[in-house]
């Protein structure tokens, strides 16, 4: 009897063991998405009496938060039988949905051809092709121009067969991946003490999908759009004229001139504009004074969330995202040239300045 109760309890041991290491060993690339952790920024947390968390988007596998939306993207298509195996994602991209998708792609068996504006750094598009991606750099026009990198797009997939065009900005399969997965994470790391979001908006999908989650949970969390220079969106929000706000941004993939089909009925309670002074100062703090090494977005990101810990007032939690790894800006953004041609470099304290390349 006792042997047979010995080995009872090894079995269920095994089992559980079983059990708790299937939570570490995820189902290869698409596993691996998402279930990033929450931290705490420690200093900028003690400056402001909130605690003021980062979900580390930075460490999805294709290394950003668009991981989430090409997975999603691409399961919508799947499961409307839009697509089958072998065939082609086409996508019109700023660089991380691009990466993402062409991630994806090589471990789903399709082909992935990108269109990007020829604005964008040349680590995305190096990065995009030794993925395996086909890129095609095209001027940088307004989306009501057709020859919009996204309309490119949109008429290349229409010449292939069996293939599709993702329409990362107007297809809510997207802002559906934060409905599903990013706004839930959030809410349990969080114990659902979250008493803001604030995130800058290219498509809108993290934005929209992460607020309109949290607002089914508690309607008192407050969803904050954080803007850079030159978008429409902080005007929209602000005063509901599709006006750009004055001058241009440094920051790539975020910012828009329109509200897109992923942001339409978003539950934001206000804006902020965030000028790129302000931006690339917070991108050196976290690098030197947290230890992340971040490109624009995630430096945009952190300084809307301090501005929101601050207009709180102490005792709240306010959680935002890193976007991306620096590296994907290492040519341009920590560039002494470059920042000086911006007119950038003396936002940036002198101390923080010795690494510039």
């Amino acid at each position: 009897g006792a042997r047979c109760a010995t080995m009872l309890s090894r079995f269920c041991l095994n089992l559980t063991l079983r059990r708790s290491y299937s939570n570490y060993i995820r189902n290869g690339f698409k596993g691996t998405v998402g279930s990033t952790p929450l931290i705490k920024l420690n200093k900028l947390s003690e400056e402001t009496g909130c605690v003021i968390a980062v979900k580390a988007e930075n460490l999805n596998p294709g290394g950003s938060v668009k991981d989430r939306a090409a997975l999603y993207l691409i399961k919508d298509a799947e499961e409307k039988g839009l697509i089958r195996p072998g065939g082609t994602v086409v996508e019109g991209t700023a660089g991380n949905t691009g990466i993402g998708l062409a991630h994806m792609c090589n471990a789903l068996g399709y082909k992935c051809v990108i269109f990007m504006p020829d604005t964008q750094s040349k680590e995305k598009i190096d990065a995009l092709r030794v993925l395996g991606a086909e890129v095609f750099p095209v001027p940088a026009v307004p989306f009501d121009n057709p020859n919009n990198y996204n309309h490119q797009a949109r008429r290349f997939s229409e010449t292939l067969s069996n293939a599709i065009w993702t329409n990362q900005f107007d297809n809510t399969a997207n802002r559906q991946a934060h409905v599903e997965t990013t706004g839930p994470e959030i809410w349990e790391q969080t114990e659902g003490q979250v008493s803001a979001v604030t995130f800058s908006t290219g498509t809108g999908g993290t934005l929209a999908g992460v607020g309109m989650f949290l607002k089914s949970k508690n309607e008192n969390i407050k969803v904050v759009l954080a803007d850079p220079q030159g978008s429409v969106l902080y005007n929209w929000f602000s005063k509901g004229k599709l006006e750009r706000s004055e001058g241009t941004s440094i920051t790539e993939g975020i910012g828009q001139g329109r509200v897109t089909q992923n942001l339409q009925g978003a539950p934001v309670d206000y804006a902020i504009l965030v000028p790129d002074t302000d931006v690339v100062r917070m991108t050196f703090y976290l690098l030197h004074e947290e230890g992340f090494f971040v490109g624009a977005s995630s430096g945009l990101n952190v300084a809307a969330a301090v501005k929101v810990a601050t207009d709180l007032g102490p005792g709240h939690t306010v959680v935002t995202c890193l976007c991306d790894s620096g590296q994907r800006s290492y040519a341009r953004l920590f560039n002494r040239e470059w920042l000086i041609e911006k007119g950038l470099l003396e936002s940036i304290p002198e101390k923080y300045r010795q690494g510039l390349h």
